[in-house]
Parts: structure tokens; sequence; C-alpha cells
């Protein structure tokens, strides 16, 4: 994973582009969103969180946890997902690499019944976290929401091998990231490197290597989402609006 000194500028006021997203309403919540044309409108008035939160419900749908069971939220960033999963009677547990990350999760979530949350490498996970061991099939679901394109090409594989190592059999990965649809160069992606500058990562993974890679972990790939339009495209359309 990205050192995270570095990655932390770029979920701090450091970031002049974070300073403006913070404006529009980004703040327990650094995740795009998830945009519909009938609401794309509305999205200069909300801003971004409505559908920040939408992009969390779809995750969580994918996820399916249930009450009573263990669920690892990797890359939680400050805690809102892994709240979520509280409050629907899960024992979650939130890592992240960036220590101010889980300080404000805990000052936000840190009472709530069933949460806990950690500063830990979600692709090098240690043994214990928050008191919980990180065991062999100690899980019943991991969750990784818009972070492991932090992880770099080594870190992804070693994120999906933790992954599977953490799961009891019959358990569930739901990764949400940003991909590329072909192998090409991000420079031709992000040429001027504003993307890449401002959240602190050189790499993204062609969408078609993720099944191979988590096959290689031991996956079996149930189901995989297109979202680029709805996440990307749209979300573009927005910054347009606010650039232009």
């Amino acid at each position: 994973m990205d050192d995270s000194g570095d990655l932390a500028s770029a979920y701090s006021d450091d970031s002049v582009l974070f300073r403006v997203l913070r404006h529009l309403g980004w703040d327990s919540l650094a995740n795009i969103g998830y945009f519909t044309p009938p609401t794309l409108p509305f999205a200069a008035l909300t801003g971004p969180v409505p559908f920040q939160r939408r992009l969390v419900r779809r995750s969580l749908a994918l996820l399916d946890a249930r009450p009573g069971q263990l669920v690892l939220d990797a890359g939680c960033g400050r805690g809102d997902t892994t709240a979520r999963l509280g409050a629907a009677g899960c024992r979650a547990l939130g890592v992240d690499i960036q220590p101010a990350q889980i300080d404000q999760a805990r000052r936000r979530f840190g009472g709530l019944s069933g949460v806990r949350f950690a500063v830990a490498d979600a692709t090098a996970l240690p043994q214990r976290a928050a008191e919980i061991p990180l065991t062999d099939g100690s899980f019943d679901r991991v969750h990784c929401l818009e972070a492991a394109f932090h992880f770099g090409h080594e870190g992804r594989r070693s994120f999906l091998s933790e992954s599977f190592r953490l799961l009891r059999p019959g358990g569930r990965l739901v990764l949400v990231d940003v991909t590329s649809r072909t192998d090409q160069p991000i420079g031709t992606l992000d040429p001027n490197g504003l993307v890449r500058g401002t959240w602190r990562f050189d790499d993204i993974e062609p969408c078609e290597r993720y099944p191979l890679m988590a096959c290689a972990a031991g996956f079996t790939t149930r189901r995989i989402l297109d979202w680029t339009t709805p996440v990307l495209h749209r979300a573009a359309l927005l910054c347009a609006l606010f650039v232009g």
C-alpha cells in the first residue's frame, strides 16, 4: 500500500481539491457517488452526499451481511460504512492505514455497539486488530469501497489473498474499485496528473485482470457490475458544471 503519510494529504485540507470537495459536502464519506440521470441536475444543489450514500447502499446490498456476522471493512476511512454495518447488527471491524482517519472514525462511531476500528494495512494484516483475531477463516464478509486503487497492483493481489485467507468457506468479498478498460498507462488516462497527484496513486487495475487475480487468490467470481457511467462519467459531468 502507498505510504500512509503521503496518502493522508490526499484526504486532508492540505489538498486544494479536497478543500473544495469538503465545501461541496464531502466529510464522513469520501467516495465518488452513484448518479442517475433524473437526479443528476439536483446534485449541483444538494452536493455529493446523497449520491455517496447511494453508492454505499448499493455496495452494502451486494455484501448482504447478516446480523451477528463478523465483517472486515477494509480502507474504512472515517468509518461511515463500518458504522452502517454495526447498525445492521454485524460485528464490524474497520481498518485503514491512515491514523488520522481512524481517529476520526473512533470519535464519530467508536461508541457504537459491535463497531471497532484499527490502524492496519489491508494488504498485510496483523494477527490482531482492535483485540479481534485476524485468523484464517474467521470472517464472514470483507468489504472494500473505493480504496483498492491506492494499493498498487501487487498490493491488490495481496489484498485479495488476505481476504480469501480471512473468509470462512462460503464467505463473501465485495470490492468496488476504479479500473481501466484496457492495460494502458495511467498517464494516458490522467495526462496532467491531477487525479493521481490529488489522491496519491500511480496505477489502476485493468478491469479484465481483476477476475483473474481473484481466481488466483481462490475466489469464485459471482457477479461483476460496471458502474463506470453512473459513478465516473456522471461525476465528471457534475465536476464540469463547477469548473465550467
